[in-house]
């Protein structure tokens, strides 16, 4: 019989605590009680209430998390199952060591989405694991600082949106970002016509860019997504340095199987290695078609390339996602194929990759 039964006149917190203390943090080890992420606990006769506050929102576990929690509690304390009522919170952890001065007011963790090459799916994956990560209960921010390419606005449907200028905390002249689907975004492609072509060097977008990072009203973030330029040139090179300082908390390298994809990512990992950026792991985009006819797989751009790419460098490969029809046409309409119940956008996919994603992350952070 467990140490609650109804030979008690009164279930104690002492009592479902010492429950709860066998439950271990499926992660980053530890049981949740010693790592005092059991919040709000409250009795009610036989009825126990009480908060899990989790490393992140997007905590792939939860489910493991709860089932465990009812069954010590069933177990030990003898409460049943019913009678035990569970809320996830997330207080999601700043990357430290990086000085106030220069880290992005308000957001926890910055997460630069990038592609040694153009053309393999990295603003539709940044774009996606932004909904999604919101999706699981995180506050996203989204920045387009693909400056040449801006494609944000199409893919979230906000093409003929502009962003307001307010006074900020300080009195400074700031721009709220525009918001949809639960994201706050933004985008050069806010500030000029869909046909006005970006002729602008270096300088000139670096300093764009930083004020897109400093003088945007992004608080409060749980994650501020980075859609980055493709490739290693002077653009590319400067905004890594920046987010740097920034408090960049790694990057994600989106790519497609065929070998001449993969060996542009080594580059581009090698050029976020020299100025010291985390690498989080590997996306492979348009991994495979599977023919709505027949549910045959078709390897049409070859296959392993990313999984042999990631064990080269010693990260992990987040997922592959297919190739979808229904991918496109939410990028092309404005609803990305993570919010879509159809079977070709793959919307699993994506929250699976935003899942790990958010795990890495945590594990990284708690090192």
């Amino acid at each position: 019989m467990g140490l609650f039964s109804r030979h008690h006149d009164k279930l104690s917190e002492q009592v479902v605590l010492r429950a709860l203390a066998t439950v271990q943090e499926p992660e980053l080890g530890g049981d949740l009680v010693s790592r005092k992420m059991i919040k709000n606990l409250v009795i009610d006769g036989d009825m126990v209430r009480f908060a899990v506050e989790l490393t992140t929102p997007a905590c792939p576990l939860k489910d493991q998390i709860q089932r465990e929690c009812e069954e010590a509690l069933e177990k030990i304390a003898g409460i049943p199952r019913a009678r035990v009522h569970i809320e996830f919170t997330a207080q999601v952890r700043p990357r430290g060591g990086i000085p106030e001065q220069v880290a992005i007011p308000g957001v926890s963790h910055v997460i630069a989405v990038s592609a040694g090459k153009g053309g393999v799916g990295k603003s539709t994956v940044a774009v996606n694991l932004a909904v999604a990560l919101a999706r699981e209960g995180a506050q996203v921010g989204l920045l387009d600082a693909d400056v040449y390419g801006p494609s944000v606005p199409l893919m979230m449907g906000v093409r003929s949106q502009q962003p307001e200028a307010v006074s900020g905390p300080d009195g400074e002249p700031r721009m709220l970002p525009i918001e949809a689907h639960g994201i706050k975004m933004m985008s050069i492609g806010f500030l000029i016509d869909d046909r006005q072509p970006v002729i602008w060097r270096g300088p000139m977008v670096s300093q764009l860019l930083r004020q897109f990072l400093y003088q945007v009203l992004w608080a409060p973030l749980d994650y501020l997504i980075i859609d980055m330029p493709p490739g290693t040139g002077d653009i590319a090179l400067t905004l890594a340095q920046s987010l740097q300082n920034a408090g960049l908390t790694g990057v994600v390298t989106v790519t497609t199987p065929q070998q001449v994809a993969t060996a542009d990512v080594l580059k581009s990992m090698e050029m976020f290695r020299k100025v010291n950026v985390p690498l989080l792991g590997i996306i492979e985009n348009m991994a495979y078609f599977v023919a709505p006819d027949t549910g045959k797989r078709y390897d049409i751009f070859g296959s392993g390339g990313a999984a042999r790419l990631a064990g080269q460098l010693g990260i992990p490969l987040l997922g592959q996602i297919p190739i979808g029809l229904s991918i496109r046409e939410g990028g092309d309409h404005g609803q990305p194929a993570v919010l879509s119940d159809e079977p070709d956008a793959y919307a699993d996919v994506f929250r699976e990759v935003a899942r790990k994603l958010a795990a890495r992350i945590s594990v990284m952070e708690y090192a």
